[in-house]
């Protein structure tokens, strides 16, 4: 039978606790199962709540950090002290109906190695301030990764361990896990998922981290293509700078050679010296850059490729 880790971050959220805990231990009666609860710093009783539910079932370990970390650094704290062959991602706030979690199972019995939710009717009565940022938000996340989903903001998802295990997480970055899986070679899907407002305290995301989405998403997309080859991206954007170098110095002669303008009358050399010296940086970043990606992979005995399995070996 598979084993199942159920990871669950926590922040502030005392009352829905027991509720969600009942929950779960209804929905995954049925399997061998662990739940890794992370208390992010929280500022109410969480911790004591999950010390209670600890003493009487050890199925659940809890975490306790010393401060509030984020949502990120708890998923990343939960999916390293996993030990089930799946692992099922899901909030804390009760927004997440536990009772999906074996449709997800069901999901990857048939062949998939990510199964993430789509909340369809989150939103319904804020459509323009609220549903169409997020329909835009979520279209640009999976044009740019390549990865299709129509909800990266939920957190419920299921993983098979492989694909899963050797992702570390930083900054803001859980929504994109299912990218990061995808490049391992993972198979991703989603499908929809119950979603009810939580029912006690308030969310702590406002439209406001968009621009922190968006920054994310050119922090992915940049570790998708030039993670192994950064002197391709910093190089290639110091050759276009030594380009408008060129053109600029080019101008800057004909204008000068056929008494149109001094030197002194236009900014082309300005524009020349500046982007030559931009130029120099880029590729000395480039060449930096190299040196401190063999140095992560070496240091650390990794290997910039993920086998699937292997035979006779």
């Amino acid at each position: 039978m598979t084993y199942l880790s159920v990871v669950l971050p926590i922040y502030n959220e005392s009352k829905s606790i027991p509720i969600l805990f009942d929950a779960l231990a209804k929905a995954v009666g049925q399997y061998d199962y662990e739940i890794i609860a992370i208390n992010d710093g929280s500022k109410d009783d969480s911790y004591a709540q999950l010390k209670k539910i600890c003493a009487v079932d050890p199925r659940v370990k809890a975490i306790n950090f010393r401060r509030n970390f984020g949502q990120t650094a708890a998923i990343n704290a939960g999916i390293q002290y996993a030990s089930g062959d799946v692992i099922v991602l899901i909030d804390s706030d009760l927004e997440n109906d536990p009772n999906d979690i074996p449709k997800l199972l069901g999901k990857l019995d048939e062949g998939f190695d990510v199964v993430s939710g789509w909340r369809q009717n989150r939103w319904e009565n804020e459509q323009l301030t609220r549903k169409l940022p997020s329909r835009m938000a979520n279209g640009l996340i999976s044009y740019i990764s390549g990865v299709y989903l129509h909800d990266y903001g939920c957190t419920l998802k299921a993983y098979r361990r492989d694909v899963i295990k050797n992702v570390s997480l930083y900054g803001q970055m859980h929504r994109f896990i299912p990218v990061y899986c995808a490049w391992q070679g993972g198979t991703v899907t989603e499908m929809p998922v119950s979603y009810q407002p939580r029912q006690f305290g308030k969310s702590n995301y406002g439209i406001f981290r968009t621009y922190k989405v968006l920054l994310d998403l050119v922090l992915i997309k940049f570790l998708e293509k030039y993670m192994q080859r950064p002197i391709h991206f910093f190089g290639g954007a110091g050759i276009l700078a030594f380009l408008v170098t060129f053109v600029a110095t080019i101008l800057a002669a004909y204008f000068k050679l056929t008494g149109q303008k001094d030197l002194v009358e236009t900014p082309l050399p300005t524009i020349a010296s500046m982007f030559f010296v931009v130029g120099i940086q880029l590729v000395l970043m480039g060449v930096m850059a190299e040196i401190l990606m063999r140095t992560y992979y070496e240091s650390q005995h990794k290997m910039p490729y993920s086998v699937k399995e292997t035979m006779n070996l």
